[in-house]
């Protein structure tokens, strides 16, 4: 199925959950009926991030708290002190049974996500979506294969790449497999904890290797990461016994063998949430009981809040379309839930989005009896150790997307800790290493990262006329569509939304126009 959007355009002056601002906040967002992971995986390249089925974009220049997007270089990634007692600590209750003592301090992923976006879900709940995607679905076969049979007979050039596939892709994620991979996101609470605006504190020989990366990649930015790789081969999942002298591998950390009298017993399922797979059915009722104590407990809504439609409208639906080509990852493409069973109990889920580039971060929510394990910092890392396991098959997937940055939210700035990462420069959208954004940060709340004054966004709106368009069960380039309209506003509206997507996803998604 190839990418069908309905631009919404610009949403200004309501609530914001990071600074409670309430006229803040400003985005423009669009409703996808469908997405293909190629086109989501180049509009989180260009700042957007999705809600559901709700794909939006901060006006950085305009919102009260400017969110940057953070990637993070899993393969080149090395767990800090703190990371490593979060593993620790889980290990020591796998085994023993121990539980910590005292407040979680070092747990500042409590996800904050759902307070963000409160605002954006109360916008989308009035929207007015006149469209029914089965129709538009048959409408957009009936003309694609109408335009297929124009392009057999003329002979033109080679088919469309873009050409929409229902065909169902078989889930292939065993309910009972072990996989390697979670959400977080921590919220620190205030006055406790380290400075997150700095870096972790490290040994003087891990920061020499980290000004290495960083002084490659500003030298080569697309061939450091294979560079720094080949110096330093990443570990295997499931190591060999490390050197004494040698610090034991995030993966070593992580799954380190228990003995057969272990107190309790970890795994980890990864089931596809859209579509539903057949696991992900029956422990649908299970995982949202999860989801409705987290929120009442943690986020503190009342019992009539967290009800089974808000939940499968934020967390398991998902306009990203099942995707399993040969060279991808064994699990295909597309959106998941990670299911943290703890001895036959789901304890904590991951949402995450699996993408040709990424493992994208999308929520994470726990039963909050497990605060005491900092189900947050530890499933990142684990998310982090899958995205990992996943270059293995897929070369090209080497990257984890944590979704926002928001240096003026203290609740938020944890994200920098995991390191080395990046941030998206707003204007020209190329990745700046964020050392090199921090101080900027620190003076003004929305930046330009990219330091050439003559720089430009390469990937900019070029020919607009290009652009496709679904009107009246025909697809057809801006162009011609145009010159049927008479509204001085639609020209304005899809020149606005042509620039926010790029020239590459507006040639390839479908702007449905009634």
């Amino acid at each position: 199925m190839a990418s069908l959007v309905e631009y919404k355009g610009l949403k200004a002056g309501y609530h914001c959950g990071y600074c409670d601002s309430t006229e803040g906040k400003a985005s423009c967002g669009m409703w996808a009926h469908s997405m293909t992971v190629r086109d989501y995986q180049d509009l989180i390249d260009r700042g957007w991030r999705r809600s559901g089925k709700y794909v939006y974009k901060p006006v950085m220049n305009q919102t009260c708290c400017p969110q940057y997007t953070i990637r993070c270089h899993p393969l080149e990634f090395q767990p800090s002190k703190s990371h490593k007692k979060v593993l620790k600590k889980m290990l020591k209750f796998l085994v023993k049974g121990e539980v910590s003592k005292g407040n979680c301090e070092d747990d500042p992923m409590d996800s904050a996500m759902e307070d963000a976006v409160a605002g954006d879900f109360a916008l989308i709940n009035k929207l007015d979506i006149k469209c029914d995607l089965k129709t538009l679905s048959d409408d957009l076969k009936e003309s694609l294969e109408s335009e297929e049979k124009k392009k057999e007979k003329s002979s033109k050039k080679e088919d469309s790449k873009e050409s929409i596939n229902s065909q169902a892709i078989e889930e292939k994620l065993g309910s009972g497999e072990p996989s390697h991979s979670i959400k977080v996101h921590t919220v620190p609470k205030p006055g406790k904890g380290a400075d997150l605006s700095k870096p972790p504190c490290r040994k003087a020989k891990e920061i020499r290797k980290e000004r290495k990366r960083l002084k490659l990649r500003q030298q080569n930015p697309d061939g450091a990461f294979k560079s720094f790789q080949a110096q330093s081969q990443t570990p295997s999942l499931f190591p060999s016994k490390t050197k004494s002298n040698q610090p034991k591998s995030l993966e070593g950390l992580i799954f380190e063998s228990l003995p057969e009298d272990a107190s309790h017993k970890l795994e980890v399922r990864v089931v596809r949430s859209s579509p539903p797979s057949p696991q992900f059915k029956a422990t649908f009722q299970e995982s949202y009981q999860v989801y409705k104590r987290y929120q009442m407990v943690i986020h503190k809504d009342p019992p009539d809040k967290p009800t089974v439609s808000q939940f499968t409208r934020f967390l398991c639906s998902s306009p990203l379309e099942a995707e399993n080509p040969p060279n991808g990852p064994e699990c295909g493409y597309g959106s998941f839930h990670q299911q943290y069973w703890l001895d036959g109990k789901i304890i904590a889920v991951g949402v995450i989005d699996i993408l040709p580039h990424c493992v994208s971060s999308v929520y994470l929510y726990y039963d909050p009896d497990y605060s005491f394990l900092s189900l947050g910092v530890y499933s990142a890392l684990r998310e982090i150790a899958f995205a990992r396991q996943l270059h293995d098959q897929a070369s090209q997937l080497c990257y984890y997307y944590m979704g926002f940055y928001i240096h003026s939210c203290a609740k938020m700035k944890y994200k920098g800790q995991y390191r080395p990462s990046d941030l998206l420069c707003p204007e020209t959208y190329v990745w700046v290493p964020i050392e090199q954004c921090l101080s900027s940060l620190e003076n003004s709340k929305y930046c330009r990262f990219n330091q050439d004054p003559e720089a430009v966004d390469e990937g900019r709106s070029k020919e607009p006329d290009r652009l496709q368009v679904f009107y009246k069960k025909a697809i057809m380039p801006y162009g011609v569509y145009k010159k049927q309209q008479k509204d001085p506003s639609e020209d304005a509206t899809v020149q606005q939304y042509a620039s926010l997507v790029g020239q590459a996803c507006s040639e390839r998604m479908l702007l449905f126009r009634n």
